[in-house]
This record gives structure tokens, sequence and C-alpha cells, in this order.
């Protein structure tokens, strides 16, 4: 009988917590912004008077955040709408919206993932936290949903 090796401490250690990730992987049918992007304030390290901004652990550098709704029709409830918090020196600012469309359509750059364990009195799931580097506007439209196509006798044209 053969045993399977068990793995390294090196091997468990290769995915670190927070791990790199495409914006088209975790928003296929783009993200559009619903607020402005504003800091993300240390709460520990503010006072009632005196607000401070958080610093980013990674890179030193200032938290700034900005909630977006997750166009994917087949999103849930909980998580259509999601906050990205970005590390940048100043405060990035967004492109200018679309005169086509009432949403501003974003893309993230170098962005990470983070899970974590959401817990809501007897139920539990799995939540992401975001971070990336900046947010620009898009080089080309995200995926389209498609319709349903038509079925001859259904009264739809085709």
């Amino acid at each position: 009988m053969t045993s399977t090796p068990r793995p390294t401490e090196e091997a468990v250690m290769a995915i670190a917590r927070r791990f790199k990730i495409t914006h088209d992987e975790v928003f296929p049918y783009g993200a559009y912004l619903i607020s402005e992007v504003g800091p993300v304030f240390d709460f520990e390290k503010s006072t009632k008077d005196t607000k401070v901004q958080q610093v980013d652990k990674d890179t030193g550098l200032l938290l700034w955040s900005v909630d977006v709704l997750d166009a994917d029709p087949d999103a849930g409830r909980k998580s259509r709408t999601v906050s990205v918090k970005i590390a940048a020196k100043h405060q990035p600012v967004p492109p200018p919206p679309d005169p086509a469309s009432p949403f501003r359509l974003v893309v993230f750059e170098g962005l990470s993932a983070l899970p974590y364990i959401e817990e809501s009195g007897n139920f539990s799931r799995i939540a992401w936290s975001f971070k990336a580097d900046d947010l620009t506007a898009p080089a080309r439209a995200p995926r389209s949903v498609s319709a349903p196509a038509a079925t001859p006798g259904d009264g739809k044209a085709a």
C-alpha cells in the first residue's frame, strides 16, 4: 500500500491569503460605479475630531474605497454590490461617464482577492474582500448577457 505524501510547509504556504485575480474573472459582465471614491478611515487611530486614513499594510499607500455594481445577472443579492479598496498615493479619479449610459463602467487594475467567512446569526458564507492598484476606463465592452433565442411558434420575431 502506497501512502500519499503530505504537503510540505512550503507547499501549503504557496498560496498567500490574498491572491491576484483578473478584473474579467471577478466582473465578466462589467463593474459599474455606484459611489464616489472615498478614503477608508482607520477607526483605531481616528478620534471623534480627527479622522485618520487607513494605510495599506502591503504597500504603505493610502486606502480608498469605491462601491460597484456587479453586472453578472446570476450574482446573488448580497454579492451584487461590491466594495473595492484601492491602494494609491492620491485619491483615484474614475474615468469620465459615458454619455450613452447612466452608469460609469470601470476596470480594476492589479486586482487581488481575500476570502473570509461572514457570519450572520446561525448562517455563515464565504465573502470576498477586493483590493486594486487603480481603476480605469475599459478598453473593450464587457461580456454581454444574451437574450434567449426565440423558438418557432412562440410569437417572437426571430
